[in-house]
């Protein structure tokens, strides 16, 4: 089992990973820096286009997905990259997909919604709200989007997950689809309480963890799908978990899990 600490430093270190490697993104990857008011900051954003982008007229879902460094070149990744890119050409899927990269030694604080007592953190509503109002009207006005929360979807890990899971929980009227790898619901028990006191969570769900993780990977994700069931009914098919056996905590993973992930989620 991999202790706690691991799973909050591990993807800051991606920061350091500067090598001689050749880059890996494809050719419909590219990126930009922007204005991030809300956290008195400028991020640099990475962004995937499907192949026949240029040649067509149609409009796209969006995937909105965190610590961009580790999504779609090995130059920038820590510990391996998920082949986002590569992945999306191998099935043709016509997705646009909006990688954030992470905020370095703020990461912590910009992917958690509650504070820990031991790590800090707490400040997911201004890296959300960077999402929503600032970064995607951006997107949406430069790029042909389908604008309606069944098109609009988040997917992150660990920290990535649990931020991914609170934005669906604060913008279900932006959110209607996320993939949640291994996430840190561990960093604040408050993530529950927030999920107790909402009514109605309609937003389809794609759980994934494996099995040789922290050791309440498996016993938290479980709970948290328990309480989500109470919040919908189970003959919709909105939930789908995936348990990997032997699965740890790293990029493999996640990469692994990530074309299942967008097919059931749909797009």
């Amino acid at each position: 089992m991999i202790n706690r600490l691991f799973l909050l430093l591990g993807l800051f270190f991606a920061v350091t990973n500067i090598t001689a490697q050749e880059s890996t993104t494809s050719k419909q990857v590219s990126t930009f820096t922007i204005e991030v008011p809300q956290l008195q900051t400028t991020k640099k954003i990475w962004i995937y286009l499907p192949k026949n982008y240029e040649n067509t007229k149609k409009k796209y879902s969006v995937l909105y997905m965190h610590d961009a460094q580790n999504l779609f070149d090995t130059k920038t990744a820590y510990a391996g990259e998920w082949n986002v890119d590569e992945k999306l050409d191998s099935i043709n899927a016509q997705l646009i997909v909006i990688g954030i990269e992470h905020g370095n030694d703020k990461r912590m604080e910009e992917l958690t919604p509650f504070k820990n007592e031991k790590y800090g953190g707490g400040n997911a509503d201004a890296y959300l709200e960077f999402i929503v109002k600032t970064l995607k009207p951006q997107i949406d006005q430069k790029y042909r989007t389908k604008t309606k929360k069944k098109n609009t979807l988040i997917m992150g890990s660990s920290l990535g997950g649990l931020v991914s899971f609170y934005a669906i929980l604060k913008y279900p009227q932006v959110f209607g689809k996320a993939a949640i790898f291994s996430p840190s619901f561990w960093f604040s028990d408050k993530i529950y309480d927030v999920v107790e006191n909402t009514k109605k969570i309609k937003s389809k769900i794609y759980f994934l963890c494996g099995d040789n993780e922290s050791e309440d990977m498996v016993s938290d994700l479980n709970k948290m799908e328990n309480l989500l069931n109470t919040k919908r009914c189970y003959c919709l098919n909105l939930n789908k978990k995936k348990i990997v056996e032997g699965g740890q905590h790293n990029e493999k993973l996640w990469r692994d899990g990530f074309t299942k992930a967008i097919i059931w989620l749909g797009y």
